[in-house]
């Protein structure tokens, strides 16, 4: 059964966070790693969206008309199209950034969309498919999104690794995981490590912990207790290691002394 159309405060046990604060952080998260993914246009709609989900953090159910209109006004009168809109749902939904769910008026007609923004998963890479939920999600993005998932990727090796992975990072990873996607998925954790850690600006700092941290994975994959999830426990190892660089730069700078 669909859910019910009416005010956004029906619709307050939705959201996942505490307050606004928290949904703009995680929101800043979602974007460090997944900027790239959408064009500008869907990137407007995006913040636009993200915008109308803040008197409830995180939910909204504002109309697709009403949310165009008030991206046109800020652009005089050059705004984003409806399509380009909906392309961005599909995106965002597929990437596992929001929710949509259905709603319905009292007399059965489909009315406004409901937006739930997820939590950026903490300890383990987002999923890119929709979480399951009980109510049914909009037609568009469950059709693709499930075509998308049914699309068997081919199997591409290092050499087709974005550009956007430092190359001693590849040359490394490559000499056991050697496959594109999953490389350039080490790659994006350290990117995330990085923005939690207030580092993301450190290029060279971060290549070298990423490298470090990379070859500890390796030395625990080589052991009898070998991770489930190596992508999982890598984060987990480069989350120790700028927590350590953190504390290092505390002592040097005098803030904690040595007790031993």
């Amino acid at each position: 059964m669909n859910l019910k159309s009416g005010r956004i405060d029906q619709f307050e046990h939705f959201s996942s966070f505490a307050d606004l604060q928290e949904f703009n952080r995680h929101m800043e998260m979602w974007m460090a790693v997944y900027k790239h993914e959408f064009s500008k246009g869907e990137l407007v709609g995006l913040k636009r969206l993200v915008r109308f989900s803040a008197k409830i953090p995180g939910v909204c159910n504002a109309k697709i008309g009403t949310i165009l209109k008030a991206i046109h006004e800020e652009y005089d009168n050059n705004g984003i199209s409806r399509s380009t809109f909906k392309r961005m749902i599909v995106k965002a939904a597929a990437l596992g950034i929001f929710t949509v769910h259905e709603t319905e008026r009292k007399n059965g007609s489909q009315s406004s969309n409901l937006y739930v923004f997820n939590r950026f998963p903490k300890c383990e890479p987002p999923k890119k498919e929709q979480l399951n939920h009980p109510n049914k999600t909009i037609n568009l993005s469950k059709t693709k999104i499930k075509k998308n998932i049914k699309r068997k990727e081919a199997d591409l090796d290092y050499t087709f690794t974005n550009d956007r992975v430092p190359q001693p990072f590849v040359e490394i990873v490559k000499c056991f995981f050697s496959e594109a996607k999953t490389i350039e998925e080490f790659w994006r954790m350290t990117k995330v490590a990085a923005y939690r850690n207030n580092r993301e600006k450190e290029t060279d700092q971060t290549l070298a912990i990423s490298i470090r941290s990379f070859k500890q994975l390796i030395r625990k994959i080589k052991t009898k207790n070998a991770p489930k999830n190596a992508i999982a426990y890598f984060y987990g190892i480069l989350e120790k290691k700028f927590e350590e660089l953190y504390f290092e730069e505390l002592f040097e700078m005098g803030f904690i002394r040595n007790e031993l």
